[in-house]
Parts: structure tokens; C-alpha cells; sequence
């Protein structure tokens, strides 16, 4: 830059005047550089003084560019009707039809016979000069001066050309003139104060108007912006978000209070993350605890239970949660203890964990989003009725749902999606409504039946993300870029056409 500054002194050593748009063709540079020299030059004072100039110019667009090319679209109408007509149907194909039917139908050039069965279109004049064509490269080449301004006005309307602002400077001599260039100091140091040296010395000026470097700070992962998109959609459809503070559960709200026997594989520590301290909780709702054993090992409620020795030691073991549905069922319990019942619905969406062996979509620890709905006389239509809203908004449409078996909700449903990355069917959910043996020992009426279905957010994270590993997506593999410039979620809200 320090050359190029040179020789813009050196060029105004002989004249007295030039404009800088002059000295970049003299130069053969561009003219952002030609400025960026003589703001190097402004920084060591009043050596010239640049006077800003500001000029309107036509330019020809890229569009128009095309047309000085391949002739404008009227013209090219004209240009493809035979001497006896062409079916106006055969006429509309070709490019940019519709615009050049119209102008040359206003210039007079064809008309359209439908003395016919099909409308023909034919030429009304001999021949035709292409005036957009021909001004078009006029005002390209700086020779459209004499082009009127109503056709100017038209092209503009038609976006063929586009008025810019060509900003230059004129540059003269100044008072402190100089062919030579002083470095200039960016720092005051101890040594220049010391020595009184910086009296002699020019600093270069602050620029207060710089930007700063951006300052490091967080960004949210693209899990929470999903769950963020997730809750906004449950709030939407009139659910309230349950509590979901404890990663820590017992056995029996974890397990027993959803009428799941003890003997279950899932209750096995292959599966179950158990906690060695403090290894039992003992504090339970005591005659609802009698009622689960009850329902447990003799059955009630019309059930026959399991009919096996269920066993309070157990019920008390502590665990990472293995699902928010524990959440659930305490929620309900609460509802159940109310004086009258009141329907509603429910949302969490936190962390739950599970002894799994890591893969592309599986984690040990994983979100789970979950949505519960009590009311009086549901059924399974009412369930698949929410998951086609629900799933609506969360813009996901190629679903298929297969029949399951879990403990504690009968029917049950798997949920599954199409991922376009794995190019396969990944199972996001699970769903089903409460039996009775879970509900109705919390005291819930006997007509009031609970709608509840589980999704993973990783797994629609990957899918709106385009990941296929979810170790991309979570632990020591993730990519910190990622997390910085992956962009804010915004799901789509109706289906998709």
C-alpha cells in the first residue's frame, strides 16, 4: 500500500489536480485500492486534499446483459412467428414469453387471429428495429445521453438497468505536501517519554468508529434450540411443563407405581444405572404403596396382577431416572389427591439414562420429550389424532407407527420416522394409553384415561440437523465451529406438501 501511496504523490508532483477513478485507469488498479492508498496518505496529514465526489450512473443489469446479447423479448417473439402464424399455445414456450407477448402486442407488431379453432399469432409489420436491444448497449458503452427519459424510466420498471451512486475524490496538493511517507507510531511507549522523543514523532490517529474484536461468548447448542422449538410447540397446543428437577429417582416411582414388575429385564443393572449412595429411599405415600404391591402380586381393578412376592427392597433402590414417565406418574398421583378431577395435559423435557451400548443413535444419557393428556373417555383415535398435530408442527409427515407391549399402557405404539442421512427408519418414540392397574390405585376415577407417547429430541435434532452419528451431535467428537454457526431452529409448522 506504501508503493501504490507513492506514486499518487509522485502522479500530483506535475499536475495539479486528478480524480482518483482517473488514477486507477492510469494505474491499472482498482479503485478501492486507489482510495485504501490515499487514506494511508490522509493518516500522515495534509500532504493532498481529497474532495469527495459523488456521480449517478446507469448501469446495465445482468438481465439486460442478456438482452444486448440474445436480443430483447419482444423481438424474439416476433422474431419466431412464421409468415403464416403460430398457434399462440406452441408460441408461450419459449423464453421469457409472457412479458414479450405483451410488449409486442403494445408496440404493435403481432396480433392474434381467432377466427379459428386454435388462436393463431401473426405478424402485423414487415420488419421491426429492436430499440431496447440497440439502447441497451448505448447506455452500456456511456453513450446514452440521448436516450429519452421515459424509456429510461421503462427499462428501470423492467429492471434492464439500475441507477448507481459512483463515488471518487478529487485529490490536489496540500499545505504539507511531500513525496515522502513517514511511518507513523501506533504506540506511546515508556522509552519515547523518557527520552522526550515524542515530541517529534506522529502518531497515528484513533479510530473510534473501528470495530472491536467480537468478544468471546456462548452459544446454544443445537439440543436446546430444538427443545426450545419443542416447547414452544407444547405451550402452543395448551400444555403445562411438568417438574423435572431430579435425576435421581427410586425404583418404585421409576418402575412399580407404572406396573412394571420387578422381575423385568429393564430393571436389571445391564440396563439401569443403580446408585450405591444413598443406595434406598424409604419415604412413599404408604396406602398408595399398598395399593401398588396389591395390584402387583394379586392383581385388583379387574386385573390379575402378576401373581408373583413383590418385594419392598426393590421398590427403594435409587437410579438415574430411566425415563421422565416417573415424572409423570407422580404427577398424577398429585392430580388423583385432588377433590375433583380436573383434565389435562402435560409436558417435560429433561434427561433420563440408560445402561446402553453407544452407536450411531443410541447415548447413555439422552433428553427425552414427553407428553401426557388425562381426560374423561379418551381412546386411541383421540392419541393419533394428537400425534398428527403434533408432529404436523414439528414438520415431520413420513411416519409410521407398530404395534408394542410396555407395561404400563395398553395399546401401545412405537413411532418411527424416515431419516434421510441414515436413509433408513429410526424409531423416535413411544406411546400408548395408561392401564388401568397404573391409574387406578392413585385414585383416579375409573372413567379418566391418560394418553402418553415419549420421543427422543436427539433424534429429531439429527434429523433437522443433518447429522447421521449422534456423536457428532454429543461428547467428545462434537465440533465447536458447529456449535457457533448452526443456525437458530425454526421447525416447520403445517405439513409438507
Amino acid at each position: 500500500m506504501s508503493e501504490l501511496s507513492e506514486k499518487i504523490l509522485k502522479y500530483l508532483l506535475h499536475i495539479d489536480e486528478v480524480n482518483t477513478l482517473d488514477l486507477a485507469a492510469a494505474f491499472k488498479e482498482d479503485h478501492q485500492k486507489i482510495v485504501g492508498a490515499l487514506k494511508s496518505i490522509q493518516a500522515n496529514g495534509e500532504l493532498v486534499t481529497a474532495e469527495q465526489i459523488s456521480e449517478n450512473k446507469l448501469e446495465v443489469s445482468g438481465e439486460g446483459k442478456s438482452i444486448i446479447q440474445n436480443g430483447s423479448y419482444e423481438a424474439n417473439i416476433f422474431n419466431n412467428i412464421p409468415d403464416d402464424g403460430i398457434a399462440q399455445a406452441d408460441l408461450m414456450k419459449i423464453p421469457n414469453a409472457k412479458i414479450g407477448f405483451s410488449k409486442a402486442m403494445s408496440a404493435g407488431w403481432v396480433l392474434v387471429d381467432k377466427s379459428g379453432n386454435t388462436p393463431l399469432v401473426k405478424k402485423k409489420v414487415s420488419e421491426i428495429t429492436d430499440a431496447v436491444q440497440l439502447n441497451l448497449k448505448l447506455i452500456d458503452s456511456g453513450a446514452g445521453g440521448d436516450i429519452s427519459n421515459k424509456e429510461k424510466q421503462e427499462y428501470k420498471k423492467r429492471k434492464l438497468i439500475q441507477e448507481v451512486v459512483i463515488k471518487s475524490f478529487l485529490l490536489k496538493k496540500g499545505p504539507e505536501f511531500s513525496l515522502e511517507l513517514k511511518k507513523l507510531e501506533t504506540d506511546l511507549t515508556t522509552d519515547m517519554l523518557l527520552a522526550g522523543s515524542w515530541k517529534d514523532l506522529k502518531f497515528k490517529e484513533y479510530n473510534f468508529d473501528a470495530l472491536g474484536v467480537p468478544p468471546e461468548c456462548g452459544y446454544l447448542h443445537p439440543l436446546l434450540k430444538v427443545r426450545s422449538e419443542f416447547r414452544q410447540i407444547f405451550l402452543e397446543m395448551g400444555f403445562s411443563e411438568m417438574p423435572t428437577n431430579n435425576y435421581i429417582e427410586n425404583s418404585f416411582w421409576n418402575f412399580d407405581a407404572l406396573f412394571q414388575p420387578q422381575q423385568h429385564p429393564a430393571r436389571d443393572a445391564h440396563d439401569t444405572f443403580f446408585i450405591s449412595n444413598p443406595k434406598i429411599s424409604n419415604k412413599f405415600p404408604q396406602e398408595y404403596l399398598k395399593r401398588v404391591q396389591t395390584v402387583h402380586s394379586i392383581g385388583g381393578y379387574g386385573s390379575d396382577g402378576y401373581g408373583y412376592d413383590w418385594r419392598i427392597e426393590e421398590a427403594q433402590k435409587n437410579l438415574l431416572r430411566t425415563h421422565t414417565t416417573a415424572v409423570s406418574a407422580r404427577m398424577l398421583y398429585q392430580i388423583a389427591q385432588q377433590e375433583s378431577f380436573t383434565p389435562t395435559k402435560l409436558f417435560s423435557i429433561d434427561k433420563v439414562f440408560r445402561n446402553e451400548t453407544l452407536d450411531a443413535t443410541h447415548l447413555a444419557e439422552f433428553h427425552q420429550v414427553e407428553g401426557v393428556i388425562a381426560d374423561y373417555n379418551l381412546t386411541l383415535g383421540d392419541l393419533i389424532g394428537v400425534f398428527t398435530e403434533f408432529f404436523k408442527k414439528l414438520g415431520i409427515t413420513e411416519l409410521e407407527f407398530k404395534p408394542a407391549y410396555n407395561p404400563y399402557t395398553e395399546p401401545s405404539m412405537e413411532i418411527f420416522c424416515f431419516h434421510p442421512g441414515l436413509e433408513k427408519w429410526i424409531e423416535i418414540g413411544n406411546s400408548g394409553i395408561f392401564r388401568p392397574e397404573m391409574l387406578l390405585p392413585m385414585g383416579l376415577p375409573e372413567d379418566v384415561c391418560v394418553l402418553a407417547w415419549g420421543l427422543s429430541l436427539e433424534r429429531p435434532t439429527m434429523i433437522k440437523y443433518g447429522f447421521n452419528n449422534i456423536r457428532d451431535l454429543v461428547g467428545p467428537k462434537v465440533d465447536i465451529d458447529m456449535v457457533q454457526k448452526s443456525p437458530i431452529c425454526r421447525l416447520d409448522k403445517s405439513a409438507k406438501k
